[in-house]
């Protein structure tokens, strides 16, 4: 498996698949042909069919555009068989020949992937000898060590510095929510709630208010991801609400220290990472299951481990996170990271925490593993239609009207 680093990308909203990936692919294009004297870029399947909204053209124009003209193309209706979110880039010289074409593949998170081996550029190196969390468990209960220790063990000595920075970017974007107010960017004029729940939840008492603070978190957060804010993909700008939801308010409510979350942050990036390396996160692969669930999943397994609990109850936590999302589709209205997306990431953070007391009852014992609801997620997104998988085609976004 690669490092957690690529799990955790600090980047702008609103998607990490159609606006992260294909930035940094116009970057590295870019780089290759800085003398084109036009570009011409053709986007496939999930990219084309919800690009305007997620600001797919935006994000590849505003990359090229300053050094030559950019055509884009939309295929919405052609799926290449290697992902849904294909796209190919084209450079163009002076006398109109096109003198080097490049496929590439927004595999989720803001990660890119060729379909062969392809070029160092996109391919990292592996920094992970187990891949599965049966394994790792194992080692754990053989060595007396937690996931977090593994995830030290495996990745270079700068890692917490860099955690430290995702933490704080976090943090940054939880506060920024919540002092933001107004309508959200796109036809949908969603105005943002993290505010008005942050109030209401500070009037309640304590049961309540706990519940209704982990909403406003994920809303401020998801709603800065909306408007093309700076957050962190955990595992992806669409699902980026629910781990800075949990952990801060686990921090500010039991006053847990900087370095247990970063723990913490660790042991749920090494969960992300699995499901990353075995099934996907990729919403236009896989459906919401594969970024929400996956996001719930990992949320889960942090506050476990921050509430003392053993390797079997934070793999246990892990796996009733995404388990409880299995099927859960991708519809996004208008293709926008709005509805239903931003309220699935506060009901996602809720889950967590239920997830994580759930276990916390248990001594971790249980039958269905992890790995194996990894491997049902992956074949019910496999399963699922194509008008499920962030198409908007489907479900909640077929036949939607904006409001005027």
């Amino acid at each position: 498996m690669k490092s957690i680093k690529e799990l955790y990308r600090i980047g702008t909203g609103p998607s990490s698949s159609h606006t992260m990936g294909p930035r940094k692919a116009a970057e590295i294009f870019l780089q290759r042909h800085p003398d084109a004297a036009s570009f011409k870029v053709t986007l496939y399947g999930s990219l084309a069919a919800t690009g305007k909204g997620h600001m797919t053209n935006v994000a590849i124009t505003e990359t090229l555009q300053p050094v030559a003209p950019v055509e884009i193309i939309w295929e919405p209706k052609i799926f290449l068989p290697f992902h849904p979110n294909g796209m190919k880039f084209v450079s163009v010289d002076a006398a109109g020949k096109e003198t080097d074409s490049w496929t590439v593949f927004s595999i989720g998170g803001g990660a890119l992937a060729e379909e062969n081996d392809g070029e160092a550029s996109v391919n990292t190196p592996d920094v992970y000898d187990m891949n599965h969390m049966t394994e790792i468990l194992h080692w754990c209960e053989r060595t007396g060590k937690s996931y977090w220790e593994y995830v030290r063990e495996c990745e270079e000595s700068d890692i917490w510095d860099y955690l430290a920075e995702v933490w704080k970017t976090m943090k940054e974007a939880i506060h920024r929510g919540l002092d933001n107010e107004g309508v959200l960017p796109g036809p949908l004029n969603l105005r943002r709630k993290a505010a008005t729940y942050y109030i209401r939840a500070r009037g309640y008492k304590s049961s309540l208010q706990s519940r209704g603070l982990v909403f406003a978190y994920a809303l401020a957060v998801s709603e800065e991801n909306a408007a093309g804010g700076t957050i962190v993909t955990a595992p992806t700008c669409g699902s980026c609400g629910v781990m800075p939801a949990v952990l801060y308010h686990l921090q500010q409510s039991r006053e847990f220290t900087d370095i247990r979350i970063l723990r913490a942050l660790a042991t749920a990036g090494l969960v992300g990472n699995i499901v990353k390396q075995n099934a996907s996160i990729s919403g236009a692969e896989a459906g919401c299951q594969a970024e929400v669930g996956t996001a719930c999943s990992m949320a889960s397994a942090a506050a476990n481990q921050l509430f003392g609990g053993s390797p079997a109850q934070i793999e246990y936590a892990a796996e009733m996170g995404l388990e409880h999302h299995l099927g859960m589709t991708c519809d996004p209205v208008c293709g926008l990271v709005q509805i239903p997306c931003i309220e699935r990431n506060a009901y996602a953070a809720a889950r967590a925490l239920d997830a994580n007391l759930y276990s916390s009852f248990t001594d971790g014992m249980h039958r269905v593993s992890f790995d194996k609801v990894v491997e049902v997620m992956k074949q019910t997104g496999n399963d699922l239609p194509s008008l499920y998988k962030e198409t908007s085609e489907g479900g909640l976004a077929k036949d939607y009207q904006p409001m005027e």
